[in-house]
């Protein structure tokens, strides 16, 4: 027998072990994989054969993007955070968002009707993103304080019911206080001027949530990172146990946790109501959801992978209906982008559960 059939035999069997080891549920999800990789690749070249679209549309489309995808990573991270912290889902998370555009809401008017936010739109915004952000953290810590530390060594499906109450009980507070009208943002005149980069329009406000929320996600990253507090949290999310013995304060951890997630939801909540001018008691939900795929993508308990996760998710939900879809025929494919965005979850879900960038777990937790 010659050398090369020799190392081709192994190969052999070890290919036809696995071809023995595939069911119908493999089967089913290489069909899915396969169907979803063809839909977009003969969507994709659909679209650029059509060439509908110019090159300043397609800027539009990847700016739009990066602010979503800023705004879902803002969220994101307070989902992750919380998860890594205390391995349980906030689905109240998203109400935090809508508390503080809420809060936003009520100065952002004031100022403008005074005229205070047209002369003077750096304080006028600092002083919108301060409320907002005093009013979800605050908000945050009580939910912590009050309705999850009872649960914080139950097992079982008791913390999760508990989010999903809290989630009711804040859509439904703020229903009662300020009712089930959707409220406008002021919009600024500045806020609708636009940058012109390279020859190309880029909207101020895309521009200004982009900035402040990679900033804010940066300061986010050292804090975690660099500081004492954020060492014990990396500690805590490792083995709470054993950081409670080598002396961390847990609970004093834990509500640090939900203030830096609190006061991220906070300044979402804000750029999420500006860009979209639009105040409403369920608010919180849509981008609440997208933002806990955005945390699950990245890999949840990682912060940089939720970061990585929101942007990503904000750029396939901007550009993926007009790229995959409108080459395909479909009419009208910007209003099918929550598909694609969920579509893109669910694949995920399926074929990479652990995210992108995977979560680094304990012996213990493995």
């Amino acid at each position: 027998m010659s050398q090369a059939n020799i190392e081709t035999t192994p190969k052999r069997a070890t290919w036809l072990a696995a071809m023995s080891r595939l069911n119908a549920v493999d089967v089913v999800l290489w069909a899915m994989r396969v169907g979803v990789v063809a839909v977009v690749v003969a969507g994709t070249i659909g679209t650029l054969v059509k060439d509908r679209y110019d090159a300043a549309q397609w800027i539009d489309f990847v700016v739009f993007g990066l602010t979503l995808g800023a705004i879902y990573a803002q969220i994101a991270l307070g989902y992750t955070m919380v998860y890594g912290v205390l391995r349980m889902i906030n689905f109240a998370h998203g109400d935090f968002v809508m508390c503080g555009a809420f809060a936003g809401y009520f100065v952002a008017t004031a100022l403008q009707r005074s005229g205070f936010l047209e002369d003077h739109a750096v304080l006028g915004m600092s002083a919108i993103l301060a409320v907002s952000v005093i009013t979800s953290t605050s908000i945050a810590v009580l939910t912590e304080r009050i309705a999850y530390r009872p649960f914080r060594r139950v097992t079982g499906l008791a913390p999760l019911i508990c989010a999903i109450g809290v989630s009711f009980f804040l859509e439904q507070t703020f229903r009662g206080m300020f009712g089930s009208a959707v409220k406008s943002y002021p919009s600024p005149s500045w806020q609708r001027e636009n940058f012109d980069v390279a020859g190309y329009h880029i909207p101020r406000i895309d521009a200004l949530v982009i900035v402040l929320a990679v900033f804010f996600m940066a300061g986010l990253y050292l804090i975690v990172q660099r500081t004492k507090m954020g060492t014990a949290m990396r500690a805590v999310s490792e083995d709470g146990e054993a950081a409670a013995l080598m002396g961390i304060d847990v609970n004093k951890v834990v509500v640090f946790t939900f203030i830096l997630g609190g006061a991220m939801a906070g300044i979402a909540g804000v750029f999420y109501a500006f860009v979209y001018k639009q105040v409403y008691f369920f608010m919180g939900f849509t981008p609440g959801v997208k933002a806990f795929g955005a945390a699950v993508l990245g890999g949840i308990g990682n912060i940089p992978g939720a970061m990585l996760g929101g942007l990503f998710l904000g750029m396939v939900e901007s550009i993926g209906p007009t790229l995959f879809l409108d080459g395909l025929g479909i009419p009208a494919p910007y209003q099918l982008r929550d598909m694609i965005a969920f579509t893109l979850l669910i694949m995920v879900l399926i074929f990479r559960p652990q995210g992108l960038l995977g979560e680094k777990l304990a012996k213990k937790r493995a």
